[in-house]
């Protein structure tokens, strides 16, 4: 529980400021305190959804008056000139404050995740299907390390063509693509994907040119009695930040200008994104990263200055994702299947032979339905 220990207000009534109990000290704006106001004719009970707009707020919005009650957990406020009343717990300000340092840093990386590199192929979160469905607390810490490594396993499953549809109903919603509902991932003569070969695949993530592209991946297993055909993950935010250690200047050509991607496979079927390879907010998060040799379109964004040592970057990163140091390869058993962050994790296979079998499925969830059930089995548990 977060305490304060006096308020006050500044700036002519357009801010406030709070002591914390450590002598630390943070504020807050009129119009943010506004906005967020908490009563319900500002939230709507149910949905908790603003029945105000930001037009709506007074321009010349000011605080009359801030009072900390004795114990330090609550405030209350009165706002002109509608002379209206509001309060606040600290804990909910504490959990929502904005005056903090800022991170100025390009490539930060929310704390909620962790790089890895080979070693954690010993550390792999894997769940069983009928523990995932039974057991919550267990799922729930499942979900959370898929979230916090972008990598996960399940195994039990059932060996029947869509069983994985039945794993992203745990946790999320299937996103369609003109690939179905589900896509095979076998050979195919005359393939309209070098997916479907037996060919090996460099690690990549996948569909970059699409707009959005797929967030979640699941690949699940159904045979795999061939030669080969092993599966391998890297966590692409280590090779990005590898490489902003070795060459700061490759990091922000990858970062600053835009790759072209592309798929034409079908008449009815033409895709084309213009994204960054290493793709970063606005505050220099590393948010996602888009590499498929296979998919690359001609370069068109790069000035002529920069595009040698564009080049130069593009090559540096992908001998890193190459580097057997930051990958983990295992081979997929029947009713087993993995899931990866596609906005972050890449992944590829080995080649394999001719005999045998090697029949995987594959299917696209996006995120924010994983994000969904980590936060609504968080409340529940």
């Amino acid at each position: 529980m977060h305490s304060f220990k006096s308020i006050k207000v500044i700036d002519s009534g357009k801010s406030i400021i709070l002591q914390r109990s450590d002598d630390t000290y943070v504020r807050y704006h009129s119009t943010w305190l506004r906005d967020n106001a908490l009563d319900e004719k500002t939230r709507d009970v149910n949905s908790g959804q603003r029945l105000i707009t930001i037009s709506d707020i007074p321009t010349n919005i000011s605080i009359k008056s801030a009072k900390l009650d004795k114990a330090g957990k609550n405030i209350f406020l009165t706002f002109l000139p509608e002379n209206k009343d509001v309060s606040f717990s600290t804990n909910w300000l504490e959990s929502h404050a904005y005056d903090k340092k800022q991170n100025k840093e390009k490539g930060w990386i929310h704390s909620d995740l962790k790089v890895w590199n080979k070693d954690m192929s010993k550390h792999i979160p894997i769940i069983n299907y009928k523990t995932a469905e039974l057991n919550k607390p267990q799922f729930l810490q499942w979900l959370k390390s898929l979230y916090r490594y972008g990598f996960a396993k399940m195994t039990g499953g059932k060996i029947e063509s869509g069983a994985l549809i039945q794993i992203a109903d745990l946790f999320g919603y299937v996103r369609e693509t003109n690939y179905g509902k589900w896509f095979e991932v076998q050979s195919e003569v005359n393939a309209i994907n070098l997916a479907y070969t037996n060919l090996g695949l460099q690690a990549h993530t996948d569909n970059p040119y699409r707009d959005p592209v797929p967030t979640i991946q699941i690949l699940y297993c159904l045979e795999n009695s061939v030669s080969g055909g092993d599966s391998t993950v890297v966590d692409g935010f280590n090779v990005a930040l590898r490489l902003k250690n070795e060459n700061p200047d490759y990091f922000n050509l990858l970062s600053k200008y835009c790759a072209r991607f592309e798929f034409n496979g079908k008449s009815e079927v033409h895709l084309q994104s213009r994204r960054p390879i290493i793709e970063l907010s606005p505050d220099g998060e590393l948010i996602t990263i888009r590499f498929n040799n296979r998919s690359a379109a001609p370069f068109t964004d790069v000035p002529y200055e920069d595009m040698n040592n564009y080049y130069k970057a593009y090559r540096a990163f992908s001998d890193i994702i190459n580097d057997p140091s930051l990958a983990i390869n295992f081979k997929l058993n029947p009713g087993e299947c993995f899931i990866i962050d596609n906005t972050r994790v890449l992944h590829a296979r080995t080649a394999y032979s001719g005999e045998g079998k090697r029949w995987l499925q594959g299917c696209y969830v996006d995120k924010d339905g994983l994000l969904s059930t980590i936060l609504t089995l968080s409340k529940k548990l």
